[in-house]
């Protein structure tokens, strides 16, 4: 059984979900349809790129993952079909594969110009519906992706912010806030030891805790979460309400002892 997974910043409740899952029913009925999320916040192409990234590799080899994030429906923007490393992408022509794109093989990708797949009408305001679902059906057929658009190299990548690693220190931001309210950085595992100093605003955290639950409720803390990154949460709260922080925000790390590094790198 083929799988096809939807991504969006529709919401929990929006009735366009809806639409697009009878779209597949419609043109693929034998695939299994899984929700990502749609809670990505409204035309937020970073925080859409970044979840994408996070979860599609977690799928089987073939699956179709669409993206319908994007704030230039009905303009000129291209949409897209790829194969990226072990999986396919439907998604508009906006950054929303950069990621993605930096860690595995980009083996094609092609701009949809075949108005055969799609549905008829195309609303001007909803892509996701009418040209990326089916699309996406065709896909999950079997459908190649030269069949679906002309083959391109020139698509638009979405800048996500990097931290600068320097000897003693990092320099990084928060780069998506999750539905918990915890402020998830780019800064990597990697980088970091467990008796750093992390700082955010004003706020100081000495060192990481392994889970939430090692602190009482109400505290700041600083952890490694499940994307590997490092996060800022409040202990049975909401970090980003609580401290008024948001993407973009700065963080530092001082590292202490063994994470020191010789020279500086960006």
């Amino acid at each position: 059984m083929s799988i096809i997974t939807l991504l969006t910043d529709f919401g929990v409740s929006s009735p366009y979900v809806a639409q697009i899952k009878g779209v597949l029913a419609t043109r693929q009925p034998e695939s299994r349809v899984i929700d990502l999320t749609h809670s990505v916040p409204p035309q937020n192409v970073q925080a859409a790129a970044i979840t994408l990234d996070d979860l599609a590799p977690w799928f089987p080899a073939g699956a179709v993952h669409v993206a319908v994030v994007d704030p230039g429906v009905g303009s000129d923007r291209r949409i897209l079909a790829a194969h990226v490393g072990d999986w396919y992408f439907v998604l508009p022509d906006n950054g929303l594969i950069s990621p993605l794109a930096d860690r595995f093989a980009v083996k094609s990708v092609v701009a949809l110009d075949r108005p055969e797949f799609w549905l008829s009408p195309v609303s001007n305001t909803f892509h996701g519906r009418d040209v990326m679902a089916p699309v996406a059906a065709a896909i999950a057929r079997g459908v190649p992706l030269e069949e679906l658009g002309e083959s391109v190299d020139d698509w638009h990548r979405v800048h996500i912010p990097r931290p600068r690693v320097m000897s003693k220190s990092i320099q990084g931001e928060v780069i998506y806030v999750d539905s918990f309210g915890n402020l998830i950085t780019n800064v990597s595992a990697d980088d970091v030891h467990g008796d750093d100093v992390f700082r955010i605003g004003d706020r100081v955290v000495n060192g990481l805790v392994r889970s939430y639950s090692d602190r009482t409720a109400g505290q700041l803390v600083a952890l490694i979460g499940s994307s590997g990154r490092l996060e800022f949460a409040v202990v049975d709260g909401n970090a980003a309400v609580q401290f008024g922080a948001g993407q973009g925000a700065s963080v530092e790390v001082d590292l202490v002892g063994e994470t020191q590094r010789v020279g500086d790198s960006q």
